[in-house]
């Protein structure tokens, strides 16, 4: 650690957000005070798509979900992204 950062508590997220805009982490820290973190509960980020699909596969995707007890929409995107894997 370079110089010790001195925290105060702060009275609203605006005073905090200012504060830390103003601060160069840099002058406070080495590259070797920090340690590799994995997060591997994050999702990726969706996008909503408009996507039109005869009624049949529809209905039939409803179905299979019904059976398994998932969204159907869930359903659909497996099946999409298994088909983009092969």
């Amino acid at each position: 650690m370079k110089k010790e950062l001195k925290l105060k508590k702060f009275k609203s997220e605006d005073q905090e957000r200012k504060f830390w805009s103003k601060i160069d982490l840099a002058q406070h820290f080495a590259p070797a005070d920090f340690e590799a973190a994995s997060l591997p509960n994050l999702k990726p980020t969706s996008r909503a798509i408009s996507l039109r699909l005869p009624e049949f596969v529809i209905n039939r995707a409803k179905e299979q979900a019904n059976e398994i007890n998932v969204p159907y929409q869930s359903l659909l995107k497996r099946y999409i992204m298994d088909g983009i894997k092969q």
